[in-house]
């Protein structure tokens, strides 16, 4: 069977409904965006979810990880994910914050901005793949926790939304990289524009292919 043939693995409840059979009720799933890009913040997201809505499954039937979905499906499934969240936080580190601290620190800060966002307190997290070990909170980091944890595929969704509409705002204000149509990710586009240009304000001086620019 080809890849793209291939059936999408499809998130569930599963871990948030045993959590809440042990008394726990305000359940954050957290996931990123923007980790591989250029240029622009990482962002990411926290999402408490009624998780005793006896249809929520049916309601985010078409959250995925963000990845498989379409601009689309997200920015639908990103308004659907807006009405029945009774908390959504968002947080973000600049590229700046990236270069000064690495991507790992850089992205464990983002959450941490996303969970303080938060007007419910979390009382465990579903984290996809890293902990934060500076969090005094009961967590779980799940490798490929955005295809298989609902939580975190729509944290993953809430957080694509947000870094794309803000780099089609920096499109906006550093004209010429193409930023609204590749979101700062390293596409053949984005690399002659780099060349072209030079790097903005909002690239990733860390990342090789701009440091490239900046060094000669």
């Amino acid at each position: 069977m080809a890849l793209r043939d291939k059936p999408q693995l499809r998130p569930d409840l599963s871990f948030e409904l045993g959590l809440l059979r042990s008394g726990v009720m305000h359940i954050a799933g957290l996931d990123e965006a923007g980790r591989g890009a250029w240029a622009g913040p990482v962002y990411a997201a926290a999402v408490i979810l009624p998780i005793k809505r006896f249809d929520l499954a049916c309601c985010l039937d078409g959250v995925r990880d963000s990845k498989q979905m379409t601009p689309t499906q997200r920015e639908k499934w990103a308004i659907q994910i807006a009405k029945i969240a009774p908390a959504i936080g968002v947080g973000q580190s600049s590229a700046q914050e990236v270069d000064n601290f690495g991507l790992i620190s850089a992205t464990r800060l983002a959450m941490t901005r996303a969970l303080a966002a938060l007007c419910v307190p979390a009382e465990h997290l579903l984290i996809d793949h890293i902990g934060l070990p500076d969090i005094p909170l009961p967590q779980t980091p799940l490798p490929h926790g955005d295809t298989r944890v609902l939580t975190i595929a729509a944290a993953s969704v809430i957080a694509k939304v947000a870094r794309d509409h803000a780099m089609v705002a920096f499109d906006e204000r550093f004209p010429g990289y193409g930023f609204s149509r590749h979101k700062g990710y390293g596409t053949s586009y984005h690399r002659h524009a780099l060349q072209r240009l030079g790097p903005c304000p909002i690239h990733r001086r860390s990342y090789a292919p701009v440091a490239e620019l900046t060094t000669h």
